[in-house]
């Protein structure tokens, strides 16, 4: 073990991490090799009972005049580590064009500067990026000087080990691609190890929201800081309905002690995932949209105990299986007594992971209200369409490409896409929409309505 310990060393040390750095990932590997026999016991996972997750309606309105008091005490964080890889971009995800010309970044300070304006509140935004977003992002929030105050903190970066050996990999085979941003549960250890926590407490900052760059839906919810400040609660998570679209998501069980923990896919044994994934069963996941008060969380990184279940992320690279530990940052729920479950309307979770989902926001089932994203009154039906588009559309450059303008969506409810299809200008979808183009190419023209219709094989326009 000690040998492994000084490739880990090594590897990390050409990499220049610090020695905070180098002990922190010594801690995740020493409680990954202590749990990895460890098998978690199905029988004893229970699902919360409905009086320990918070109906967000039951929430208390927010008196108008105690908003400015509560937002002073307020920061936001966005985990920004993600690149734009998966829509066929170079750079960080939240660069990305998704609205009216905007991009996620675009949207996330316009939302908090329209809130500040508001209210002559200060809230400022927090950005915790990664080794592979941190130099582009500096690069982007020079635009917005003068705008709100904005911090920055770079996560860890940690060695990918093999699967085989749990050795590090060769850095002369791999170059950067050794090394790893751990997941969203890093943001603990690296807002205090940069600092950056200090430097909030130290301005007056008491809570923290928290949410996915990519998450458009996320947005400051006034009733939820209210409830945090009114129960003294140390932790929220926001927690809403599964869909279709959501049975991987992580979602809350009930330990021995009653108390609620987060169980993410990547810790379900292979027997039990299809149960796992049931909408009957589990029926809320986590929006990963997180309230904390940031005094209790430095008491607890303080004294050590604050304790993230280990995550063993499978991948291939270059065909040789790996593996990444890393931590999700809603496994904080179990360690702060008193933590509390919301369940909240699925607006607030709007995830863009790929052009699927850009289509969703693009049209006209989203409009934006002083910076925040709300579904469109007009939708007469609940939920929110299942979209599946098809390889051709998977970069934005090609999902641009193949859409003049973005279809009205108001009425639909499925959209599937199979093959080379170009949509026209001014189009409408409605109800359940698959077109499956085997050969050739299908061009919906300009104009066009679609109403439940299933059309596959070689398609002619004369068939619309």
């Amino acid at each position: 073990m000690t040998n492994v310990f000084k490739q880990i060393e090594k590897i990390m040390n050409d990499q220049d991490s610090t020695p905070d750095q180098i002990e922190q990932f010594g801690e995740l590997y020493n409680r990954f090799l202590s749990s990895k026999d460890h098998k978690i016991d199905w029988n004893k996972i229970d699902t919360p009972s409905s009086d320990s997750i918070l109906d967000y309606e039951s929430l208390d309105e927010v008196d108008e005049k105690t908003i400015p008091a509560l937002l002073s005490e307020l920061t936001v964080c966005r985990l920004n580590g993600g690149l734009g890889t998966s829509m066929g971009c170079v750079g960080p995800k939240s660069a990305i064009e998704v609205k009216n010309g905007l991009s996620f970044l675009d949207l996330i300070v316009d939302q908090i500067q329209t809130l500040n304006q508001k209210y002559g509140s200060s809230v400022p935004l927090v950005l915790m990026n990664s080794f592979n977003t941190d130099q582009d992002t500096q690069k982007i929030i020079g635009k917005y000087n003068g705008m709100l105050p904005i911090y920055t903190f770079q996560q860890n970066r940690f060695p990918r080990l093999r699967n085989d050996s749990l050795l590090p990999l060769s850095k002369q085979r791999f170059g950067n691609r050794c090394s790893y941003p751990p997941g969203h549960g890093d943001f603990y250890q690296s807002i205090m190890r940069t600092g950056v926590l200090d430097q909030l407490i130290k301005a007056g900052k008491k809570y923290m929201f928290i949410a996915n760059a990519d998450n458009l839906g996320a947005s400051v919810d006034l009733r939820i800081l209210n409830q945090m400040k009114k129960t003294g609660a140390p932790f929220i998570m926001e927690v809403t309905e599964k869909s279709r679209a959501d049975v991987k998501g992580g979602t809350l069980i009930r330990t021995q002690n009653r108390s609620l923990r987060l169980l993410e896919l990547a810790q379900v044994p292979k027997d039990y995932v299809e149960e796992f994934k049931s909408i009957k069963k589990f029926k809320m996941f986590n929006t990963n949209n997180i309230w904390i008060n940031l005094q209790e969380l430095k008491k607890k990184l303080q004294n050590n105990t604050l304790h993230l279940d280990v995550i063993v992320n499978k991948k291939n690279l270059d065909q040789l299986p790996i593996i990444q530990l890393e931590t999700a940052i809603g496994s904080g729920i179990n360690n702060f007594e008193g933590s509390l479950a919301v369940k909240v309307p699925r607006v607030r979770f709007v995830p863009i992971k790929k052009t699927d989902d850009l289509l969703l926001v693009q049209s006209n089932l989203f409009v934006f209200e002083n910076g925040v994203l709300m579904k469109n009154p007009d939708r007469q039906f609940g939920g929110i369409p299942l979209i599946r588009l098809g390889d051709q559309f998977q970069s934005v450059e090609a999902y641009q490409e193949r859409f003049k303008s973005i279809p009205d969506i108001l009425e639909l409810d499925l959209l599937t896409v199979v093959g080379n299809v170009y949509f026209g200008k001014d189009i409408t979808l409605r109800g359940n929409v698959i077109l499956v183009c085997e050969r050739g190419e299908l061009h919906i023209p300009d104009n066009s309505l679609l109403e439940n219709k299933v059309l596959t094989g070689s398609i002619q326009v004369g068939e619309l």
